[in-house]
């Protein structure tokens, strides 16, 4: 599946470069989700990817850098694109333990790499049918 056109994130979350953050990053994903009628498990998957996205961005962020995240919403699907300031270019491992347990859970995944940022993006669908599911942030 081909990652959907970047458009205006709907929330954005910048906090330390700094793995002591991530749980910040993650229980605030969690909160999105469930606001999208995404099950206990579903949630618990996100929670997971993001940790895994934070884990490949973080070690190429610059020192005294951000990490930025970015939440696009829609029915059934949520787009996470967590990024860093590098000092130079990045690519990424994409045999790395954190990339083969995010492509596991997200319904897609890529990363960019550039002179000055590292990204990682991914969408996540939920269990729950579209019609099934109650009008929640979007409805």
């Amino acid at each position: 599946m081909d990652l959907p056109p970047p458009a205006k994130p709907d929330v954005v979350l910048r906090v330390p470069a700094d793995s002591a953050y991530v749980s910040v990053l993650r229980t605030m994903t969690a909160g999105l989700a469930a606001r999208l009628d995404f099950t206990v498990d579903d949630i618990e998957d996100l929670r997971i990817a993001v940790g895994e996205a934070c884990a490949l961005v973080l070690p190429e962020a610059a020192p005294g850098g951000d990490l930025e995240a970015e939440f696009r919403l829609d029915h059934g699907a949520l787009t996470v694109s967590v990024s860093v300031p590098t000092e130079g270019p990045s690519a990424p491992d994409q045999d790395s333990f954190a990339w083969q347990v995010l492509s596991t859970l997200a319904t897609s995944t890529s990363a960019t790499a550039g002179d000055d940022r590292y990204e990682v993006t991914f969408v996540t669908e939920s269990s729950v049918p579209p019609d099934r599911a109650r009008s929640g942030v979007l409805g």
